[in-house]
């Protein structure tokens, strides 16, 4: 077995979300000084980098990211490849013939191709899904969307169409995936947000096994 980190990693290089707060790393103890240890505060947005939304993040009252499934956050997935695309619809969703057991989809779009995620700025023309795709997801059982974008609506959007239809679903939906050197393919994803009590999202640590 062997195993692919497909974790944004996170500096105060990280771009943040417009709006949000940047990635601040600050020693607050050192070896050099004469301290006992190495210690450092960390100030960053609860969606920094490779992250997890919780349907808390945009409906209040649903459940926070502490409270999400551990069998969702783990096990069989299946990484889609669709290079070509502005805007995933339902259409190009069906195309795949994705198996009707297909619980956990990684979406990998020309976003990974054009390396948008490790810019210095926040993309704004990446691929991300429409709302009727989110909703298409939604209906057929998908229990976890992860994409290599920003978001998985489109920068524009102020209605979040996508999000909308998948949190309300009970869908987690992972944001900021590394995919680059990423195969389509079926594989065993591992996705560990960190356990912030009542959190609307949080960074996560995610790795795909392969066999």
């Amino acid at each position: 077995m062997a195993y692919l980190d497909i974790t944004l990693p996170v500096s105060e290089s990280t771009v943040p979300w417009p709006g949000d707060p940047p990635v601040l790393i600050t020693p607050v103890a050192s070896l050099e000084r004469g301290d006992a240890a190495n210690v450092s505060r960390i100030c960053l947005s609860s969606h920094t980098g490779t992250h997890i939304d919780a349907p808390l993040h945009l409906l209040s009252g649903a459940p926070s990211v502490d409270a999400l499934p551990l069998d969702v956050l783990i096990g069989p997935a299946v990484v889609l490849d669709l290079p070509a695309l502005s805007v995933i619809t339902p259409d190009d969703l069906r195309a795949a013939n994705l198996a009707p057991d297909c619980q956990r989809l990684l979406l990998r779009t020309a976003n990974s191709e054009r390396a948008l995620l490790t810019g210095s700025v926040v993309m704004r023309d990446y691929c991300a899904l429409s709302g009727t795709a989110g909703a298409w997801l939604a209906e057929r059982g998908v229990r976890l969307v992860g994409i290599d974008a920003p978001s998985v609506d489109e920068f524009a959007s102020e209605t979040l169409p996508a999000h909308r239809a998948l949190l309300s679903a009970g869908v987690i939906v992972v944001e900021g995936l590394d995919l680059t050197a990423v195969a389509p393919g079926h594989y065993r994803l591992y996705c560990l947000p960190l356990r912030v009590l009542g959190g609307d999202g949080a960074p996560a640590r995610v790795l795909l096994e392969t066999r």
